[in-house]
């Protein structure tokens, strides 16, 4: 019960080559790429960029950092192990 923002009801989403991919859809995929990188050399989110355009998902460096930061996911320099 209660009012509920219009936006509650969408997922949203970017345009990709083979369809839309939703904002969740491109979480997981970052989540995935960063669980798959090189611990001792990680990925810079340009990096994860081009792996996700490679896939034909396009969003900014911005976007990815956002999203990292979202799920709480450390930047390059602090996700590298000695």
């Amino acid at each position: 019960r209660g009012i509920f923002p219009l936006r509650a009801f969408f997922s949203g989403g970017t345009e990709s080559a083979d369809g839309g991919v939703s904002w969740d859809g491109i979480k997981a995929k970052i989540q995935d790429i960063v669980d798959k990188e090189d611990k001792d050399n990680p990925l810079s989110d340009d990096e994860i960029v081009t792996r996700l355009a490679s896939e034909s998902i396009n969003v900014a460096r911005r976007t990815v950092t956002k999203y990292r930061k979202a799920l709480g996911i450390a930047s390059m320099r602090r996700r590298r192990q000695y």
